[in-house]
């Protein structure tokens, strides 16, 4: 590294319900970017965490994710989530490519017309939780089942798979040293299953992604059947991933915050942008996600980054920073509109946008309407929080009404 300045050892390992987490906060006061070591990888990194500076290094073609395989980049989890050939470890024109022909299957009017499948999906686990009654645990009854049932239904996987496919990605998410192994075997058992998927597909089309993306076209151009493959698994990883816990997130602010629930029940027109500012706010993971790796020197904000050294991003302090959200750790619905980054930024921003705020939209839109007197069952201080994976969510949410 470029510093005499030692590393900073960060574990990112903070849980403590949804409060933004102390390291990171500190990380934000400085005013260059800082080198860390995480608890994987041989290498340190330099962290950037201002929205202006993540933003260029998103953007900037100088970075490049693609570079990083085949090193042991430093990370949160023993075994690199991405495969080598996923979208979120490619550079342009090779990236936008695949972005291009993958978000034909993910367009706002194709989710549109597949909202009613959505809707049909949580409505059936909220008529399960009003059968079984009160007191309930909102993580079993909807956040954790809904973003499954409706990625997997919309990639046409069978229902008797289900199951296995929630067993398989929980073990991709975990940060125990000793789930390497078992991480890696899942990573090519399910890429090895998407491909037999993706070639019955070609054979026989259906009304799923699978088969919209087989559908996609750029000229001559389209997905081969290994780039499919690999998009299934990053849809299935994701589609279990993010909207599980925001949905319990979401809630968890809601119920925790009076104010806020009486202004989503008066709004009810205006849930898109309520999700967005919630979705700014809440720190959705632990520390950091994909690093880059520099191509060649960098100067930025009086740090010198060297060719070869690795660069990650906080979307979560980009998100806090007060020079382009003012008073940024309070939630104000009423805040100019200036997108977030929870769904990433630039080249690798998330594809599955569409998807993600239907189900979120669907998921507390409904949630309130059927059950308007909503309330937690237990006090917030005895509600227990992930601290086995890289992500922030209640593991248990009891409610009543």
């Amino acid at each position: 590294m470029t510093t005499d300045e030692e590393p900073r050892t960060c574990p990112f390992d903070y849980s403590h319900a949804l409060e933004f987490d102390p390291e990171l906060a500190a990380l934000m006061e400085r005013e260059s970017p800082t080198r860390v070591r995480l608890p994987y990888g041989d290498a340190d990194a330099w962290l950037v965490t201002d929205f202006h500076s993540v933003q260029q290094v998103t953007v900037d073609r100088r970075f490049s994710r693609a570079q990083i395989m085949g090193h042991d980049y430093p990370r949160m989890t023993p075994e690199p989530i991405v495969s080598p050939e996923s979208v979120n470890v490619m550079d342009p024109p090779q990236s936008s490519r695949v972005r291009s022909l993958v978000s034909q299957a993910f367009a706002q009017e194709r989710v549109d017309a597949m909202r009613d499948r959505i809707v049909g999906h949580a409505d059936s686990l909220l008529d399960g939780m009003a059968e079984e009654g009160p007191p309930a645990d909102l993580v079993r009854h909807l956040s954790d089942p809904f973003p499954q049932h409706t990625i997997l239904d919309l990639l046409g996987i069978p229902r008797e798979e289900w199951p296995r496919m929630r067993e398989l990605v929980l073990k991709l998410l975990v940060t125990g040293r000793d789930n390497k192994e078992a991480a890696a075997q899942v990573k090519t058992d399910l890429t090895a299953y998407f491909l037999t998927l993706v070639e019955q597909r070609r054979r026989n089309p259906g009304n799923d992604i699978i088969s919209g993306m087989i559908a996609a076209r750029d000229g001559e151009d389209q997905l081969d059947d290994q780039e499919m493959a690999v998009m299934t698994l990053t849809l299935v990883l994701s589609g279990q991933d993010t909207a599980t816990c925001q949905i319990s997130n979401i809630v968890y602010l809601l119920l925790t915050r009076p104010e806020l629930m009486e202004h989503v029940k008066g709004h009810p027109d205006s849930l898109s942008g309520i999700i967005h500012e919630l979705l700014r706010y809440i720190p959705f993971r632990k520390g950091v996600g994909i690093p880059r790796v520099a191509l060649e020197d960098v100067e930025m904000d009086g740090a010198k980054i060297r060719a070869g050294e690795f660069v990650h991003v906080s979307y979560l302090t980009a998100n806090r920073d007060p020079a382009r959200y003012p008073d940024p750790h309070a939630i104000d619905f009423d805040r100019p509109h200036a997108p977030h980054m929870t769904f990433g930024w630039g080249g690798h921003r998330c594809i599955g946008v569409p998807l993600a705020m239907a189900e979120l939209e669907v998921a507390v839109g409904r949630l309130l309407e059927r059950f308007p007197r909503l309330r937690l069952a237990v006090p917030p201080e005895k509600i227990q929080w992930d601290a086995k994976t890289i992500r922030r969510f209640p593991v248990e949410l009891p409610v009543t009404w």
